[in-house]
C-alpha cells in the first residue's frame, strides 16, 4: 500500500502560513480554561531587595512589571490582549549570582508572583538572570483554530517587550535561539511535542552590565531537573498537535549561539507608565492624532528588534496616507501612498469596523508568503516585540492604543503595486 510523501517542513509551514491569513473561518470552539500550572519545587516569594543589595537584578520589580498578574485583575495577566485574553506565555527563570532569588531553575508563576525552584544553577553561570519564554498552545488553538499559531508568536514577542520595558534598557533580547537549546536551557522536554514550546529568551544582567558572552549555553549542559514537568491535555486535539508540531518546527534549526541584541531605551517609560497602561477600548480611538506624536511612536516601533518586519501607518482626515519613518536620524514621516487605506485594513482586520475610524493604524509588513521558517518565526516575534514597544510608548505620549494582531489576505505590498505575496501585513497597532 503506497502512502503520500511527507511533505518537507518548510511546505508545510508554508501551507500552515497561507491557512492563517485566509478567510477560512475557524471552527467554533470554546477555549479550554487554563490549567493551573502545579510545579513540585519548593515556590519562592519574590521580595525586593534591602537597600545594600539595589545593584542586584530586582526580579520581583521586574516580574511585576511586566508579566505578573496585577492585585485583584480577576486572573487577568499582562495589561494588554494576549492572545485574545488567553495568556498562553510561560515564563522560566534561570537565576545566576547577582539577582533577588538564589541561583536555580526556575518555573515563575504569574498568578502568585512566586518561582518555583526546579533545580541548580550550573557552575559558573554568567551573572544576572535569563528568561525563556515558552507558549502553551491549547486555549489560544481551541479559540482561533487555524489562525492561532501566530498569534502565539506575537504574544512571546509582546512578553518579551514587557520584560525589556521593565528594565529600562538594561535587557538583551534573543529571538533566533534554537528550541532545542531554549529547552535544554529552561530544563523542558525537547521531543515529540511537548506541552510548552520555548520561542524567546530575555537577559537581565545586573546593574547594566554587557552581555556576559553566552548566557545560554551553560544552563544547557546542565542536567535536567528531576521534578516532572506539568503534563498538557490527556488527549490533545488534532489541531493542538498540529500547532505544536509547527511552533517546534519553527524554533528548530537555530544558531548554536543565539544573537543576542540590547533592547532599546525608552526614556518617557516609566514605571508608573508601565503598571497603569491598558489596552484601550475601540471607541477611544476614534480621534485623530498629532503628526508628531505618531511620529514618535512610529519611529518606536521601526526601531524594534533588528531583522524584522518594516512598519508604516495608515492615516485618514484631510490628507489621508500611508506614512513610513523618515529616513534620516530625526523622527519625521514620509508619505508611502496617498489615500484612506484604514476601511481596507477593518476589512483584512478579521472585519473589526472599528479600525476604519481610529486615528492612525500602525502595520508591521514583510514575511513573504514562501518564507522559511527562521524567517516566519523572527518577523512575528520581532513584531510583537515592537507593537510592545510601541504600545508603551504610546501610553506614555498620552496616548490610547490597541494591537492588533489577526490579519486575513492582507498583502499589503500587493495593494501598493508591488509583486504579489511579498509584503504581509504581520502585527499591528491602532492609535487614537
Amino acid at each position: 500500500m503506497s502512502h503520500p510523501p511527507t511533505p518537507s517542513p518548510d511546505t508545510a509551514l508554508r501551507h500552515a502560513l497561507a491557512s492563517a491569513r485566509s478567510t477560512r473561518v475557524p471552527a467554533a470552539a470554546a477555549p479550554a480554561p487554563a490549567a493551573p500550572v502545579t510545579w513540585t519545587g519548593p515556590p519562592w516569594a519574590l521580595r525586593r531587595p534591602s537597600a545594600a543589595h539595589r545593584a542586584r537584578v530586582d526580579l520581583d520589580h521586574l516580574l511585576a512589571l511586566s508579566l505578573a498578574a496585577p492585585s485583584g485583575s480577576a486572573g487577568r495577566l499582562r495589561p494588554v490582549p494576549s492572545a485574545g485574553a488567553l495568556h498562553p506565555v510561560r515564563p522560566h527563570l534561570l537565576v545566576a549570582e547577582g539577582c533577588t532569588l538564589p541561583p536555580g531553575r526556575y518555573a515563575y508563576d504569574a498568578t502568585a508572583h512566586r518561582a518555583h525552584l526546579r533545580g541548580p544553577a550550573p557552575a559558573g553561570a554568567p551573572p544576572g538572570a535569563t528568561v525563556v519564554l515558552t507558549v502553551t498552545a491549547g486555549p489560544t488553538v481551541a479559540h482561533y483554530g487555524h489562525r492561532g499559531w501566530p498569534l502565539l508568536l506575537l504574544d512571546a514577542g509582546h512578553a518579551a517587550a514587557a520584560l525589556a520595558l521593565a528594565a529600562r534598557g538594561g535587557a538583551y533580547l534573543a529571538l533566533d535561539a534554537d528550541g532545542g537549546l531554549l529547552a535544554a536551557a529552561a530544563g523542558l522536554p525537547s521531543t515529540g511535542t511537548p506541552p510548552e514550546q520555548p520561542l524567546a529568551a530575555v537577559h537581565l544582567p545586573p546593574g547594566g552590565r554587557a552581555l556576559p558572552g553566552d548566557p545560554l549555553s551553560g544552563w544547557a549542559a546542565q542536567p535536567a531537573p528531576d521534578g516532572p514537568v506539568p503534563p498538557g491535555p490527556a488527549s490533545p486535539s488534532a489541531a493542538l498537535t498540529a500547532a505544536r508540531k509547527l511552533l517546534v518546527s519553527l524554533a528548530a534549526g537555530g544558531p548554536t549561539r543565539a544573537t543576542w541584541h540590547r533592547a532599546p531605551t525608552l526614556g518617557a517609560v516609566t514605571d508608573r507608565v508601565l503598571q497603569e497602561r491598558r489596552s484601550a477600548e475601540p471607541a477611544e480611538l476614534a480621534r485623530s492624532v498629532p503628526g508628531d506624536l505618531l511620529a514618535r511612536v512610529l519611529a518606536t516601533a521601526a526601531n524594534g528588534p533588528p531583522g524584522g518586519p518594516d512598519w508604516c501607518a495608515a492615516v485618514g482626515g484631510s490628507r489621508p496616507a500611508i506614512l513610513a519613518p523618515a529616513q534620516t536620524d530625526r523622527a519625521g514621516l514620509r508619505v508611502l501612498a496617498t489615500g484612506d487605506a484604514r476601511p481596507t485594513l477593518a476589512h483584512w482586520a478579521a472585519g473589526q469596523r472599528w479600525l476604519a475610524d481610529a486615528g492612525a493604524v500602525l502595520v508591521a509588513r514583510g514575511c513573504p508568503s514562501d518564507a522559511p521558517g527562521p524567517r516566519i518565526r523572527l518577523d512575528h516575534l520581532a513584531a510583537g516585540c515592537a507593537a510592545g514597544l510601541a504600545h508603551a510608548q504610546a501610553a506614555a505620549l498620552g496616548l490610547p492604543s490597541r494591537p492588533v494582531g489577526s490579519w486575513q489576505r492582507a498583502d499589503l505590498g500587493a495593494a501598493l503595486g508591488d509583486p504579489d505575496g511579498r509584503d504581509w501585513i504581520v502585527h499591528g497597532l491602532a492609535l487614537g
